[in-house]
């Protein structure tokens, strides 16, 4: 029997199987041909989409607005300042107005509960564009690009390095356990995904062939690996005091030249972006000046690297999103 994902809401890896999920990228691989082989694709033409921002964004807005118009959908942006919800309306009340006018809702903001209600309220399919705990578009755009760099997913060995807690990592551990990918969290040990989550993916690495590892030691966690990833140090909406303690936590495990050897030239590099890797940001330029770090989660010469592939894996965020868009409203 064929996948069927109409009505269905995008909210973490966890409630897809590997074969829904094994669906969405051999979609978002035939949509990416039909956009370079310039086939027009506008399957939805009458239906509308609305995107709510709580945290601002470069690649998932435009993923989605793109992925949207070039599905022939009518796409409304609200960005925090444009919507009443949680302030002078409900969430639960939003969602229901918002339900009757859309026919699919994306969610980009902080609390995970949030993104699950406006699901259980709108009566609409409703997507993730990433929240505190799971941040599952982003895992598909990694999956097709590790996919298409490698040729292959399942036995691929798989390393983050960093703070193994935030949402990517989260979300990266579930998608390397459900699509069989030997996955290692490189990172000191206060930092290690939670408990529960670790059990979980476990328990489902197990039934895919795949592993999950944590390990503090940077030698042992990246020798040999496929695939070195990595994410920004403090994530977006932590406060601005936690960058000291998070350098000072974090630096051992910067992906360097030294990492890049320990895994070997058959290796590729990712990052779901923005990246710090040198000072040409504004956040750069103040934590390079305060303290004396001109590059942070990875060094320029790495991020520059005929090694990574964060450009790839930035566009196939529109192609795997469009993906996720048509198979829920199709």
């Amino acid at each position: 029997m064929g996948i069927n994902l109409r009505g269905r809401s995008f909210l973490k890896l966890l409630d897809y199987t590997p074969q829904e999920i094994r669906y969405l990228l051999d979609l978002a691989g035939t949509f990416k041909n039909m956009k370079r082989a310039g086939t027009p694709h506008k399957y939805l033409e009458g239906k509308n989409i609305v995107l709510l921002f709580e945290k601002t964004s470069t690649r998932t807005r435009c993923s989605f607005e793109v992925a949207g118009m070039d599905l022939g959908l009518g796409v409304t942006y609200l960005d925090p300042g444009s919507s009443q919800m949680g302030k002078k309306e409900s969430l639960p009340d939003t969602a229901r107005v918002l339900g009757r006018m859309y026919d699919g809702i994306e969610y980009r903001g902080f609390s995970q509960q949030t993104v699950e209600d406006l699901a259980a309220y709108s009566g609409v399919p409703v997507w993730n564009g990433l929240t505190d705990q799971f941040h599952p578009t982003q895992m598909l755009a990694d999956l097709m690009t590790i996919e298409e760099k490698l040729g292959r997913l399942k036995g691929v060995k798989f390393t983050f390095m960093g703070d193994a807690r935030n949402n990517v990592a989260n979300s990266l551990m579930v998608a390397c356990a459900k699509m069989g990918l030997h996955f290692t969290a490189c990172a000191p040990e206060s930092l290690f995904p939670e408990a529960w989550l670790v059990e979980e993916c476990r328990k489902l690495a197990e039934a895919s062939g795949g592993s999950v590892t944590l390990t503090e030691d940077v030698e042992a966690g990246t020798r040999g690996a496929d695939v070195i990833y990595t994410d920004i140090w403090v994530s977006m909406g932590e406060p601005d005091e936690v960058w000291e303690t998070r350098i000072r936590l974090l630096k051992k495990y910067q992906v360097n030249r030294r990492v890049m050897e320990y895994a070997g030239p058959q290796a590729i590099f990712l990052h779901c972006l923005p990246s710090f890797h040198d000072t040409k940001t504004t956040i750069g330029a103040e934590i390079a000046e305060k303290f004396g770090i001109p590059e942070m989660e990875v060094t320029d010469e790495v991020f520059e690297s005929p090694q990574s592939v964060v450009f790839d894996e930035a566009e196939n965020r529109m192609h795997t999103i469009k993906a996720v868009i048509y198979a829920t409203l199709k």
